[in-house]
């Protein structure tokens, strides 16, 4: 993290590791619930990859005062997402997963949900960046309390947008010494492995499954099982969880230059993509591919590669950022 460069690489990794992450997670969804290892697997990566992505999100946004900022982030955030909401509409319909094709722009489907809260996020900055820290705060307290609302739920993405606001600000907030004492601390490394390790085998034990709507953060408490008070409490907790694993995970990424470096660059190409390719395969493979580990993990590499690639870039980005 010695230079801009190194930096930059930093991230990339992250982000190329981060989606291949959001795929495989999409990925081995529907065959979870009838094996062990998947489950598993889907319950550590949902329980920190968005946060992580969402984390990156917010270092990257401290330009938020810049002349012309809100503009570009309607135009490359706000404006994809009603784009994609209405071809994913499309989409559904002709794949049978929609009765009747309806065009509800409020209600996002299955991912764009993230591009939604995004443009959310950079607007609540306006407000919280000047709190600083106390705002981080008040940020993580609406995030427990909107839980307690019935109601908030994916319309609009607005259980998301404060479940998830927390990991935003505090990745606006850090700064690059923050980071560098983060990742490269003297044992950095191995508690990360350890952390990791540790997350995987206590989720592989004692995970609940009918918890994994609290990994998602698109619903009340209400819905996810009955409200209690103590809910907020857990909520509390699975932030401090999160960040632990999180935390555990920057120090593992590296900092050199690969072939899969330049991806990390083209990620929401991958993000808005992927779902044509996932639902389709498994729509044609209903369970075919369940069990076959290798496929899933190769296939979603080779999903990122593509999506990823120059030409995917060159020929969709006037789709995608609206540019000739």
């Amino acid at each position: 993290m010695a230079s801009t460069a190194s930096r930059s690489k930093y991230f990339d990794n992250a982000k190329f590791i981060l989606i291949f992450l959001v795929v495989f997670g999409h990925m081995i969804s529907p065959y979870k619930d009838q094996d062990k290892l998947l489950f598993t697997l889907y319950t550590v990566i949902f329980l920190f990859h968005m946060p992580a992505f969402i984390l990156i999100s917010g270092y990257f946004a401290k330009g938020y005062k810049k002349k012309g900022y809100l503009q570009k982030s309607v135009q490359k955030i706000l404006i994809p997402y009603f784009v994609f909401q209405v071809i994913y509409s499309v989409f559904y319909f002709l794949l049978g997963k929609e009765e009747t094709l309806e065009f509800d722009l409020f209600q996002p489907h299955w991912s764009l949900w993230f591009l939604l809260s995004l443009f959310f996020w950079n607007l609540l900055l306006y407000v919280f960046a000047k709190l600083k820290w106390v705002g981080l705060l008040i940020a993580v307290i609406l995030g427990i309390v909107v839980g307690y609302f019935e109601n908030a739920g994916s319309f609009m993405s607005i259980s998301r947008t404060f479940v998830f606001f927390p990991y935003f600000l505090l990745g606006f907030l850090m700064n690059g010494d923050h980071l560098k004492r983060i990742i490269r601390a003297k044992f950095a490394v191995p508690a990360g492995v350890v952390i990791i390790v540790f997350t995987f085998l206590f989720f592989g034990f004692s995970f609940p499954k009918d918890a994994v709507p609290w990994l998602l953060g698109d619903t009340s408490y209400e819905n996810m099982g009955g409200m209690q008070l103590s809910d907020g409490l857990l909520r509390a907790l699975q932030y401090g969880l999160t960040l632990i694993v999180v935390f555990g995970f920057l120090p593992l990424i590296p900092s050199h230059q690969y072939r899969i470096t330049k991806i990390g660059e083209r990620t929401l190409y991958v993000y808005l993509f992927h779902g044509f390719i996932i639902k389709s395969i498994q729509a044609i493979l209903p369970n075919a591919i369940s069990d076959n580990y290798l496929f899933l993990i190769a296939f979603s590499f080779i999903v990122c590669l593509v999506l990823g690639s120059y030409m995917i870039k060159k020929y969709t980005r006037p789709l995608v950022e609206l540019k000739i």
